[in-house]
């Protein structure tokens, strides 16, 4: 069994910062790639940004120079430091991982429960 545990989610006033964290724990061989999305009510879950097991990351157009993505391979965690936080930044948070299993070396894509992100004055 894998689990994505998340935290950091809650109220901000416009211009605030947040950071998201997201554990990966289990029958994990290795991680590829983990990500964070976000869906906002009535609007598809959208990639807001990336990060690959190299340390390459990629952000969606809207967060790029205000959020900020990383990750501790050794404790197999994400993290988004969200800075500059909009009131169009309110969502739910989902945090996604991309792993091989110990299990049977196949490669498995998992989300966490996700997070709450609301700014808001």
């Amino acid at each position: 069994q894998v689990q994505l545990v998340e935290s950091g989610g809650g109220l901000v006033q416009p211009g605030g910062s947040l950071r998201l964290s997201c554990a990966a724990s289990g029958s994990i061989f290795s991680i590829n790639g983990m990500g964070w999305y976000r869906q906002a009510p009535g609007k598809q879950r959208e990639l807001v940004a990336g990060i690959t097991s190299g340390g390459s990351t990629n952000y969606a157009d809207s967060v790029k120079g205000r959020f900020t993505i990383s990750r501790e391979n050794a404790k197999n965690t994400v993290y988004l430091q969200m800075n500059s936080l909009k009131p169009e930044d309110t969502a739910v948070y989902y945090c996604n991982a991309r792993f091989i299993a110990t299990t049977d070396r196949k490669l498995y894509d998992y989300w966490g429960q996700g997070t709450q992100v609301t700014v808001s004055s």
